[in-house]
């Protein structure tokens, strides 16, 4: 009996101690989302004032920082989770004043974003802060204001261009053109505005006189011009020209068939309107438009130092940055490597250029430097700010006026993004930029740093993944596993916090639940960037064939061969183009996948929204047995749809349909509908309650109810 006495206080001393021990390495969802998130981070041209955008926990604000101390502040004073975004931030030429748009683009029923169903209606606006003091002043109702030498704002609305001083102290004026104009850009006089027109198929480059108040084409076509950019003497301007194409060329992204997209610059003389081609594409694949350069990077071209243009190109299989003689010739190549290039800016006298890349670090990003005169590439960070010497990853740089100081974007496996100042010259420190108290509740010491996993798909593509394990997993344990699948496609998961919203938010889940006890894999399957164009590009991938969704199944029996999981309790979840492929997964292997977790996929590829005409029947079929909905009579396991039913990206009849078809078959689904949202959750609570009904649906249908943490052995 005594010994008996003895062993029961010690097994419950036992039970509490290491009850205590998994509740200190225990976090919650709200604690791992609750890092503020920045973006659009811009600086003056004069003097060494910085601003970005800062979304905290829905409650989206302007900060400020002005060396030599960068000590942040709020201007702006938006304290609720409404929804409405900030973006397009911008000075004044002195510095004094910053323009902003607040509020998201209208859906093709001409409504504007309205998350909370506020029955007030929303708007989207220009507004003007001043940077002493005040409040903020409505300029008009639009986006993307663009700031001139003279103070005025050019901004878009309804297509239009509109003109209004940045001080609200006049009434605006359109510019009236017909067609949709937009990408405008101001002289550096002030005196000339370019814009494109884009009138159906096919567009010109305007050119408005403010004084005069006229307009001029440059050498109008039957072609698509884009993309002004103005020479630094303001007498040139230098643009994209892509030939027209037959009226019966199919056309549907993620449907067509794959062909070269020749493309062109041209400069063209103000005073004469004319223009000349100075260089052209060739007519092979790799020597295609290379658009991911307006989608990540800093544009396909830009007017740099000693009348060079800057052009990005995927001549060698990977986006890099060329330098072209606006005279013409051959361009030279200024970032080589095996490796992608994107978000890139200029120092203020335009000869150095500040760019992020994932160079000799696959999986990561670090900036790095070019001079325009080819005069060789250096990285400028190791990823040291926040973690080991390696770990980070950086991105977005700035470079400040006076050409030395320049701020950037970081995170690292553990700590999300922030900002950060540095010097561009050798022995640089780096210091933090920003209000850190968040950081004191954040779980970065219970975190993971993911491992990188590198397997083979069955056709032989080199995948590469990262590897989120339990801090708890002992050996011998069999747990429960999921694989993230990131939308796009052309996106890429990374070793540490992402630079996207959308995906810092899915590598904080992935944190979350790897710390419920689940081995996460996320999968960078192909069609996603990274990696070079002929990865991105994969042969029939999407609505051609879903080629990529063999990666998918290797992702699973990558898994499946580990000793740490249970092969039998692998989930899918991921969303857009991901909730495509969980979808996909479900559907077509019930058998290796358990569970999943749709977000707002795409299921049948020719209903959605992507534009498609003149796609041949046999195309059309092929697309849809690429689909999800063509395989929904193996689809066995249960899922989970969440979708907002204002979605602009993937229409919310997607989800409608599919989850009529396979209630019509029995097939076990929950749903999760958020009114008025959109694509991306405009609200943090909506993320959150998407996240939450994620995780407890992975333990019900994985783990009995009961996240794996709480059910290993101790």
């Amino acid at each position: 009996m005594k010994r008996a006495f003895v062993a029961i206080p010690f097994l419950i001393l036992l039970a509490v101690l290491c009850a205590h021990a998994q509740a200190q390495q225990s976090f919650t969802l709200e604690q791992v989302m609750s890092a503020p998130f920045p973006s659009d981070l811009t600086a003056s041209k004069t003097g060494n004032r910085i601003a970005w955008a800062l979304d905290e926990q829905g409650k989206r604000n302007v900060w400020v920082a002005e060396g030599p101390d960068f000590k942040a502040r709020r201007l702006t004073s938006y304290v609720e989770d409404d929804g409405q975004e900030i973006s397009s931030i911008s000075f004044s030429a002195d510095g004094n004043t910053l323009v902003y748009t607040r509020g998201g683009g209208k859906n093709p029923a001409g409504q504007f974003p309205n998350p909370t169903s506020n029955p007030a209606g929303v708007e989207q606006a220009v507004w003007s802060f001043a940077w002493g003091s005040g409040e903020p002043k409505k300029i008009d109702a639009g986006h993307s204001p663009v700031v001139s030498a003279t103070g005025a704002v050019a901004y878009a609305r309804d297509g239009q261009l509109w003109l209004a001083p940045f001080d609200a102290s006049a009434k605006p004026q359109q510019i009236v053109v017909r067609g949709q104009n937009g990408e405008q850009q101001w002289s550096p006089d002030g005196k000339l505005l370019a814009f494109a027109s884009t009138r159906g198929d096919h567009s010109f480059i305007a050119v408005y006189d403010v004084q005069q108040k006229s307009i001029k084409f440059l050498s109008p076509s039957v072609d698509t011009d884009s993309s002004p950019q103005w020479s630094l003497d303001g007498k040139r301007i230098a643009f994209i020209r892509r030939p027209a194409q037959p009226r019966d060329t199919p056309e549907g992204y993620f449907i067509e068939p794959d062909r070269p997209h020749p493309w062109s610059i041209l400069v063209g003389d103000i005073s004469t309107g004319k223009a000349k081609e100075i260089w052209h594409s060739g007519q092979n694949f790799n020597d295609s438009f290379p658009y991911m350069a307006d989608d990540t990077g800093g544009g396909v071209i830009n007017w740099a130092a000693n009348d060079t243009i800057v052009m990005a190109s995927e001549a060698d299989g990977w986006q890099h940055l060329y330098a072209l003689s606006a005279n013409g010739g051959a361009p030279k190549l200024l970032t080589p490597g095996k490796c992608e290039v994107e978000q890139w800016s200029f120092t203020a006298d335009k000869k150095t250029i500040l760019y992020n890349s994932n160079c000799g670090d696959v999986d990561r990003r670090h900036i790095w430097r070019a001079s325009i005169s080819g005069e060789g590439s250096s990285q400028q960070t190791i990823g040291g700010a926040l973690g080991g010497p390696t770990s980070g990853v950086e991105w977005s740089p700035v470079v400040l006026s006076n050409g030395l100081d320049y701020v950037y974007l970081g995170s690292d496996a553990t700590h999300p993004a922030d900002i950060f100042h540095t010097l561009l010259a050798p022995d640089r420190g780096t210091a933090h930029v920003g209000d850190a108290t968040w950081q004191n509740n954040f779980p970065s010491p219970q975190a993971v740093a993911p491992q990188q996993a590198i397997f083979k798909s069955a056709d032989n593509y080199e995948i590469h993944g990262q590897l989120f394990l339990p801090k708890n997993l002992k050996p011998g344990e069999k747990r429960p596993a999921l694989i993230f699948i990131h939308g796009g496609s052309m996106r890429q998961m990374l070793l540490g916090w992402h630079y996207m919203y959308y995906y810092a938010n899915s590598y904080a889940m992935n944190q979350y639940l790897a710390n419920r006890g689940y081995v996460v894999l996320a999968v960078n399957y192909r069609s996603g960037i990274g990696y070079g164009r002929a990865f991105r590009e994969a042969p029939n991938r999407a609505g051609r064939g879903a080629s990529e969704y063999q990666d998918i199944v290797a992702a699973g029996k990558y898994l499946q061969s580990r000793a740490d999981v249970d092969g039998k309790r692998i989930g899918l979840w991921g969303g857009s183009y991901g909730g495509y492929l969980t979808a996909m997964g479900l559907a077509r292997n019930s058998d290796l996948f358990a569970a999943g977790v749709d977000m707002h996929g795409v299921h049948d590829w020719p209903t959605d929204n992507w534009d498609g005409k003149n796609i041949p029947a046999e195309l059309t079929k092929l697309a849809h047995d690429s689909s999800p909905v063509a395989a929904v009579d193996t689809w066995k396991s249960p899922a989970l749809f969440i979708h907002g039913d204002d979605d602009r990206n993937v229409y919310f009849t997607q989800t409608v349909d599919l989850v009529a078809r396979l209630r019509a078959r029995n097939v076990e689904i929950e749903q999760l509908i958020f009114p008025d949202e959109i694509h991306d959750f405009l609200l943090h609570k909506d993320w959150l309650a998407a996240y939450h009904a994620t995780a407890d649906f992975f333990d019900r249908k994985l783990n009995g109810g009961k996240p794996p943490s709480e059910t290993a052995p101790h």
